[in-house]
């Protein structure tokens, strides 16, 4: 893939987001994303990402233009494809509301997400024995 393809669309109004709490023993990666969105700044301009359910992503631009795309959540990395490229950022544990992570991409590009909104994430009671 060429280099920067989604970075280009994260500087007109794209992004996506990634890590955050090692507080939870059991985390089904991308499960307190479902029907949320975050907040993604990048040199300034931000976007809005919906992570829809089934995988759907849309990406709102401050123009209000809408990029419609998918999302993944998987190996240790949140991933975003849209029309014209994929980009992923490192993700190891739940995004938590309001609290903003800095993140750099598969394309080398640094950005600041922070979720609006996140669904429960439940924790493990452990074995049982």
């Amino acid at each position: 893939m060429r280099k920067g393809v989604v970075a280009s669309l994260i500087y007109g109004g794209i992004l996506l987001g990634a890590p955050l709490s090692a507080a939870y023993s059991q985390w089904t990666p991308g499960s307190e994303l479902v029907g949320q969105s975050v907040q993604v700044e990048t040199n300034g301009v931000v976007n809005t990402v919906y992570f829809d359910p089934g995988g759907a992503a849309r990406i709102i631009t401050p123009a209000g233009n809408v990029v419609q795309g998918n999302w993944t959540a998987a190996g240790g990395q949140l991933c975003l494809q849209t029309g014209t490229g994929r980009e992923c950022w490192p993700y190891n544990a739940a995004f938590q509301s309001g609290q903003q992570v800095t993140l750099v991409s598969s394309c080398q590009v640094s950005s600041r997400w922070t979720p609006l909104s996140t669904n429960p994430v439940q924790a493990s009671g452990g074995e049982r024995g």
